[in-house]
């Protein structure tokens, strides 16, 4: 206290110091203090509160980066024997690739060599079609070798077979479109008729029986009825009989109701047989080499021989007469087409797999 105040009286101080907190001034400092005591009360608290949050949070993250460690680590293992399974697959795989490439070798040098034997076959096939074409003209032959040439290429499905296929059809299709003409059959029957010359009989040598021949040989074939005649018959009257049979024989009075046949010495119907057999063994030649005139002339020379000098009344001579005229009438000179189309396309396809 001042000496001013002092020396006032005590109404006076008390009235001055009432004065004195009247002041609007010293109020507003006494709320700014108070004001600022409370902010720094305040902050303080939240200090010590975010202070204990983030010990708090520290503690949790370092649990929490104890725990990650413990992961990692977990986790470093775990990729540690991912690495070596990767690298025991890797090893595999390395492996499994090798055999890989080996069997996919071995393959292709399997499927080349399917391929080289297939072509082969093929060829084959096509050389013995041109063989049955040309030489034999069996045209049959030549359709089965070239169907079967076509299944085979055809169990491959290779696209690049294709070509030959179309080829093989192009030419199937040409053969097929031929008239058909049983070559090797009419062969056959050529020979069996020329090997059957020597049991045909000869005009000249045919004769009919006479009449007692005809009843003797009918009471023969009956026993029973021949036992049953000697019983009345004597053997005077037999003996007469069979003697004036025998005087009848020696004229004959013989009728024919066509051409007298002609008149062959001893020896030449030899001859005659051995003509007619090459006639139709040389018919035979001309039908394996398509030479359609000397076929039907020599046929003609045939069936001219079996009318004039051997006995037509014959089952076996009238069939053998009838294949005759059947076989001059066959047309054999076919022009046969050839398989250049199939034999260059196997060419082409062979030279292309040897660029390769």
């Amino acid at each position: 206290m001042s000496e001013t105040d002092t020396s006032l009286p005590i109404p006076a101080r008390r009235i001055r110091r009432f004065a004195v907190w009247r002041n609007p001034w010293l109020i507003v400092t006494l709320l700014a203090l108070a004001l600022a005591f409370w902010q720094w009360f305040e902050t303080r608290s939240r200090l010590t509160e975010t202070q204990q949050e983030l010990a708090r949070r520290l503690g949790e993250s370092d649990a929490a980066v104890k725990l990650t460690r413990a992961d990692v680590l977990k986790t470093q293992e775990q990729v540690l024997e991912l690495t070596a399974s990767l690298n025991g697959l890797e090893a595999k795989m390395a492996e499994f690739q090798g055999q890989t490439a080996a069997l996919q070798g071995l393959y292709q040098e399997l499927a080349r060599s399917r391929d080289d034997a297939t072509l082969m076959e093929i060829e084959q096939a096509l050389g013995l079609a041109t063989q049955q074409l040309q030489l034999a003209g069996n045209i049959q032959v030549a359709v089965l070798a070239l169907q079967t040439a076509d299944a085979k290429l055809a169990v491959l499905n290779r696209p690049q077979f294709l070509p030959l296929r179309k080829a093989l059809g192009r030419d199937l299709d040409r053969l097929r479109a031929l008239p058909f003409v049983d070559i090797p059959g009419i062969s056959l029957k050529l020979e069996a008729l020329a090997s059957a010359v020597d049991e045909w009989p000869l005009a000249v040598d045919s004769r009919p029986l006479p009449e007692e021949k005809k009843a003797d040989a009918a009471e023969a074939a009956g026993s029973g009825t021949a036992s049953a005649q000697e019983d009345w018959r004597s053997w005077w009257s037999r003996i007469g009989s069979e003697v004036w049979q025998e005087l009848k024989d020696l004229v004959r009075i013989q009728r024919f109701d066509r051409t007298e046949p002609v008149l062959l010495a001893p020896g030449q119907s030899f001859f005659l047989r051995e003509n007619l057999k090459l006639r139709l063994l040389n018919a035979r030649l001309a039908l394996l080499s398509r030479d359609q005139w000397v076929f039907r002339n020599d046929l003609r020379v045939a069936c001219g021989w079996l009318e004039r000098h051997f006995d037509g009344r014959d089952q076996r001579l009238q069939r053998a007469q009838e294949l005759l005229k059947q076989f001059s009438g066959t047309d054999i000179n076919i022009e046969l087409p050839n398989l250049n189309e199939s034999h260059a396309a196997l060419r082409a396809l062979k030279n292309k797999k040897e660029k390769k």
